[in-house]
């Protein structure tokens, strides 16, 4: 006797496989036409998956038994759940390398006698932003490096087809963060809620910040059929000058740290995640097809 039945569903251009225990309780559902699982309880999804592969494999029995009347869903469902859109592991690009390949493409364009001046007298030039900003990657992910194997990272995140990259995603017992490394060794900063001042003028770090934390939120809900919370996190690298956080940005959806602290503060937050919930979003996470 099975513990648990599967249900086709199709209507309004959808086709899925609903599974649900013995006992009534709903598991989720395998969207056929995307491969994907969706459960409202990530706990489900081992149990879930269980019932959609023995549910696949019986009609490939009956397939095979001369059911012909069955044939055609039963092929079809087992294409859509055997054959997912490829897809890349992304989790060992190395940290700053978007940044880093922009300044070598500046540095090329300038040429290489200018581009020595430009960086023998530290003036600000494309080619320097460029390179400072991969810096402060680098060293954001040098702190982040040691917050222990119970985190999944993600370094230089491509998103969309316009060249656009998250500098680091972040999933851990704390939750799911993106994190904006901001380099600037002799700068001032201020921070009084959603208002970031750099050296005497205001700039859009937190308003930047947020957009980039929803936009993960929606790109890793959609690919992972539950909802996941983003909280984006901007990590202020040199500031020699002064770093001050009279008030964090409004409503907790952004946080602005030193970088020096970014491991402490990620630590100090309560679990919001459990093992099985950091796998299955870091699995979701890894995958190039999520970002695009």
């Amino acid at each position: 006797m099975t513990s648990w039945s599967v249900r086709r569903w199709a209507r309004y251009g959808h086709e899925r496989l609903y599974a649900e225990t013995a006992g009534g309780t709903a598991l989720g559902y395998l969207d056929l036409k995307t491969g994907r699982f969706h459960s409202d309880d990530l706990s489900n999804l081992p149990l879930l998956k269980a019932a959609i592969d023995a549910h696949l494999t019986s009609r490939r029995g009956t397939d095979a038994s001369g059911d012909l009347g069955a044939a055609p869903t039963a092929t079809r469902e087992r294409r859509s759940a055997e054959a997912p859109p490829a897809w890349s592991d992304i989790s060992g690009a190395r940290p700053g390398r978007a940044a880093r390949e922009q300044a070598l493409a500046a540095r090329a364009a300038q040429g290489r006698f200018t581009g020595f001046l430009a960086r023998l007298f530290d003036v600000r030039t494309e080619e320097r932003a460029w390179r400072i900003g991969a810096d402060g990657e680098e060293a954001v992910a040098a702190q982040i490096a040691t917050l222990g194997p119970q985190w999944r990272v993600l370094h230089a995140v491509r998103v969309g087809h316009r060249d656009a990259d998250i500098d680091h995603v972040l999933i851990g017992p704390a939750g799911v963060f993106t994190v904006n490394a901001k380099k600037d060794p002799h700068a001032s900063v201020w921070v009084g809620g959603d208002t970031v001042i750099v050296n005497g003028q205001r700039v859009p770090y937190v308003r930047n910040s947020r957009n980039e934390a929803g936009r993960a939120s929606r790109l890793l809900t959609e690919h992972a059929g539950f909802p996941v919370g983003v909280v984006g996190v901007i990590a202020v690298v040199g500031a020699r000058r002064g770093f001050t956080v009279k008030q964090q940005p409004r409503d907790g959806a952004v946080v602005v740290v030193a970088r020096r602290r970014l491991r402490a503060y990620l630590q100090g937050l309560p679990t919001r995640l459990d093992v099985s919930q950091v796998e299955a979003i870091g699995d979701i996470a890894r995958r190039d097809t999520t970002w695009r």
